[in-house]
């Protein structure tokens, strides 16, 4: 029964892609991977670092508009272009229009050999362009579909955005929501389909302070955070389920002879086990507690706990700054037999990845979602020498869109 049926949906997509205007969708993807490219570039070098996506979402939603889309920006910042379908429901294909470099960054892409060098050119503008090249396709093919497509930049997805943009767009869709494909990077060779969980904390340690000479022994909040990362970074990390951690971000002091009177830590958790993710929370809580009981022994020897414990000079705050819940589409989804049928079709051959992206909101609720790249190749994600290859870029473009038409249905 598995077997007829996955046939009968490699047939539907064949039989699509030889539909009239699904071959004019597709014939001008395979003529315009230049101008993708050039999407990809323009966007590329519009800032948008964390909560600032506004300029780059505007330049977006008109290319959105120029290809005929019903195009609006919610209160969240999300710009969603729609091509109504005649019947309920939604495809909602997102990338997200945010990258992980703070303002001020350099974004200029340049040129080197055949690969485009620049902060975010991969992730996520080549997701971006692959959005705006899909709706070109969809515009030039002028087909019907009987559920909604709707593309979306979203907001937040990176750092302590919280997955904000892709939170706002699931409530808004709310039932209609048939299924979500996260577009992120370029990589056609996965299919992401379970979403790792994630939870992000900041750790500040706050104290006196003083002088570096004369105030010397004295306890030191970096001193204390950096014992704490010590002692956490010394625990087992299991292989199964997977695990990770990474202290991100470090801030305190004010200048080099100055104890600083305040410190702080970033610190993002991950596992494929809502279970493991909170014993790594607890035991980063205990490892950062112990790193300032140390800091404070240091600087009171021969003290014993209970004065320690009275004499505390420190204040320490633990403040969760993000959370991405876990979800899992199911082996048998009518969602990924669809995109598998288009890669046979294609002749795409994709391995099942597990990744904390966009997809993990509307997995964690039930909804039938993926995340895929946008075609062609890149590397060195989050360093400012990221990179981006377009040679491919036509496969990609072409799995999105045959996916896109086929879980919306042919209105013929």
């Amino acid at each position: 029964m598995v077997t007829l049926s996955a046939r009968a949906t490699d047939d539907s997509v064949s039989k699509l892609a030889e539909d009239a205007g699904c071959a004019r969708g597709l014939d001008w993807i395979a003529k315009n991977s230049a101008w993708v490219t050039e999407q990809q570039i323009r966007l590329s070098e519009i800032p948008a670092p964390e909560f600032g996506e506004a300029e780059r979402g505007k330049a977006l939603a008109a290319i959105f508009q120029a290809a005929g889309l019903k195009v609006r920006t919610d209160e969240t910042g999300n710009v969603i272009g729609e091509s109504a379908g005649s019947q309920p429901g939604v495809v909602l294909l997102v990338a997200h229009l945010d990258t992980v470099f703070p303002a001020g960054t350099d974004v200029s892409v340049r040129r080197d050999g055949n690969h485009l060098v620049g902060p975010g050119i991969s992730d996520n503008a080549a997701g971006l362009a692959a959005l705006a090249g899909l709706a070109r396709a969809l515009s030039e093919s002028r087909v019907r579909t009987k559920k909604t497509i709707a593309l979306a930049g979203d907001v937040g997805e990176e750092g302590e955005g919280n997955l904000r943009g892709i939170r706002a767009l699931v409530e808004s869709y709310g039932s209609r929501l048939a299924s979500v494909v996260a577009v992120d990077g370029p990589s056609t060779d996965y299919i992401t389909t379970q979403g790792i969980a994630s939870r992000r904390f900041e750790v500040t340690v706050n104290g006196p302070g003083g002088h570096s000479w004369s105030d010397f022994g004295e306890p030191n909040p970096i001193t204390a955070i950096a014992r704490g990362i010590v002692k956490f970074s010394a625990i087992r990390i299991p292989d199964n389920p997977r695990s990770s951690f990474n202290f991100g971000v470090i801030e305190g002091g004010t200048s080099v002879n100055s104890i600083p009177s305040r410190a702080s830590v970033k610190v993002d958790l991950r596992s494929e086990d809502e279970s493991e993710l909170s014993r790594l929370e607890k035991a980063l809580q205990d490892a950062m507690s112990a790193g300032v009981r140390e800091e404070i022994a240091w600087s009171a020897p021969g003290a014993n706990n209970e004065t320690l414990s009275r004499v505390n000079p420190f204040n320490m705050d633990f403040k969760p700054i993000g959370s991405r819940p876990a979800g899992k589409l199911p082996s048998d989804s009518p969602l990924l037999a669809t995109i598998r049928s288009v890669d046979s079709y294609l002749g795409n051959r994709a391995r099942l990845e597990r990744s904390s992206t966009d997809a993990n909101i509307p997995l964690s609720l039930g909804i039938p979602a993926i995340a895929v790249g946008g075609g062609g190749k890149g590397g060195g994600s989050h360093t400012p020498e990221e990179w981006y290859d377009p040679a491919g870029r036509d496969l990609g473009l072409k799995r999105l869109y045959l996916a896109a038409i086929a879980l919306a249905g042919l209105d013929r």
